[in-house]
């Protein structure tokens, strides 16, 4: 369901396509930028506090990546004053520096909160949904 003021969701949205930009582009700046000081990512189970930390785990799970391509699409975001929750589904394309390319299926469930007139995730929590090409 998307609740809230549709400017919010808007923003909401882009903050999404910023994280996949930073992703395909491998770009820590901008991928860092949409996390929240003291944000929690659990990524399948690991999980890892505060963005600096976020982001040096994200960093060194890319250096064993060629190249990745990420799509994702907000399924429900409801806001809620300054905080907001959201759904998003993710579709990745993962190529190893060795081995096969994976395709990935994933659901990503979030808690947001507005910062100095920005949106910002404090918590995202990812689980594949569906995956392809794993090798075994």
């Amino acid at each position: 369901m998307f609740t809230g003021p549709l400017e919010d969701r808007l923003a909401i949205h882009e903050l999404n396509g910023t994280y996949a930009d930073g992703v395909v582009r491998a770009d820590a700046e901008t991928w860092a930028s949409v996390w929240a000081e003291d944000a929690d990512w659990d990524l399948m189970g690991h999980q890892t506090h505060g963005r600096d930390a976020i982001v040096a785990f994200w960093k060194g799970a890319m250096g064993g990546l060629q190249a990745v391509s990420f799509h994702c699409v907000p399924c429900m975001i409801e806001v809620t004053g300054n905080t907001a929750k959201s759904r998003v589904q993710t579709q990745e394309i993962l190529k190893p520096r060795d081995g096969k390319a994976r395709h990935v299926g994933g659901l990503y469930e979030d808690e947001l909160r507005k910062v100095d007139g920005r949106w910002l995730f404090t918590s995202r929590t990812f689980k594949i949904i569906a995956e392809f090409g794993v090798e075994g």
